[in-house]
């Protein structure tokens, strides 16, 4: 199976010239992060969490999948010693954390490709990352049911030996205690980031490049924590294609990003239930949005600006243009879209 890793969305894009002790620094600090922070290798009694081992496995397995290796390093050792004055062989199988570590912190050298040997262990990071986010995703949205099983808990009658307090509450703690944690996690890597000097974000699932620190805090971020959520699931996808297309110079990235805004003013008007089934373009929905009976979620000159973005451009990067030259926006127009629909999902979403 596929995976989207890092390395390879921008392997046509040189971002590192050099591996120095910065970028080692954030290789330790990542690693950590992983390894201390988010899945303990080891429980309470020493011993290995099976649990998590799995999960390093699966991001081992991967990953090396992806480089085109049997091993990111060698998950078996063997080396001779003495015993009782005779040759003796120790061999046994490394812990797969173990086996991630030595490959992440191998030492660089001047015969192998520094901008390859950083994005390859940007990946490993961004994976992580990301399966920790489903898992984190997987339980927010299971949240419902197993609240709704506590509350009926809560109403029956309790046995004197049980402890205090009511089970719903125990099941919110829980839970935003791991929202929490995650968050924190994605924070500090973003911090480790700016202090390797490397214009990298990573958010919902992916590790992308930002060139503008300001607008990355003003636009970009908000805009992320505001699609974290699975019904937003769609516009994430999109709105990140778009970015990883710019940033590497591929095909109509403005294109992606229009999408991004399509489908939140469509999953606006479901939520709303103005949808009705006969919509043609997106120009129906802006009626919704626009309709007085609804409220006016958006006023005529707004709905004028969306429209327009939509005639000017995206009709243009989205029909086959025949005999006539095919359309292109400069590097300062693709931002600019990109930046447009942004802005515009988030002011959006907020009206909810």
């Amino acid at each position: 199976m596929l995976t989207d890793v890092f390395f390879r969305r921008y392997e046509n894009r040189v971002i590192f010239t050099s591996v120095g002790q910065k970028e080692t620094a954030l290789f330790v600090q990542a690693y950590r992060i992983v390894d201390e922070q988010i899945w303990k290798y080891y429980g309470y009694d020493k011993k290995v969490d099976e649990s998590v081992k799995a999960i390093w496995t699966g991001i081992h397995d991967r990953l090396s999948m992806e480089i085109g290796v049997k091993e990111l390093s060698p998950k078996y050792y063997s080396y001779q010693t003495e015993w009782m004055g005779k040759p003796h062989t120790n061999s046994g199988w490394n812990n797969m954390n173990s086996v991630v570590e030595q490959w992440l912190n191998v030492k660089f050298n001047d015969s192998l490709d520094a901008d390859m040997f950083v994005k390859r262990r940007l990946s490993f990071i961004e994976l992580a990352f990301r399966t920790r986010e489903e898992q984190v995703a997987q339980a927010n949205a299971e949240f419902p049911k197993r609240l709704a099983e506590a509350e009926i808990q809560d109403r029956m009658p309790r046995k004197p030996i049980m402890i205090p307090g009511k089970r719903s509450d125990s099941v919110r703690a829980i839970n935003e205690v791991l929202n929490n944690t995650f968050a924190a996690n994605v924070a500090e890597l973003n911090d480790r980031f700016k202090q390797a000097g490397m214009p990298l974000n990573y958010h919902n699932c992916f590790i992308q490049i930002t060139l503008d620190e300001q607008l990355q805090e003003q636009v970009e971020q908000p805009f992320w924590l505001l699609v974290k959520d699975a019904k937003w699931r769609n516009v994430s996808i999109d709105m990140a294609e778009a970015i990883d297309r710019r940033d590497t110079a591929g095909r109509d990235p403005s294109f992606y990003a229009a999408k991004a805004l399509e489908s939140t003013i469509k999953i606006i008007c479901d939520i709303k239930n103005w949808t009705k089934g006969n919509e043609k373009g997106v120009s129906d929905f802006l009626n919704h949005l626009e309709n007085k009976l609804n409220g006016s979620f958006i006023e005529s000159w707004e709905r004028q600006s969306i429209q327009r973005f939509y005639s000017d451009v995206r009709n243009d990067l989205g029909h086959g243009p025949g005999s006539k030259d095919m359309p292109n926006l400069t590097p300062q127009q693709i931002d600019q879209t990109i930046e447009f629909c942004m802005s515009w999902v988030k002011s959006l979403i907020k009206r909810l």
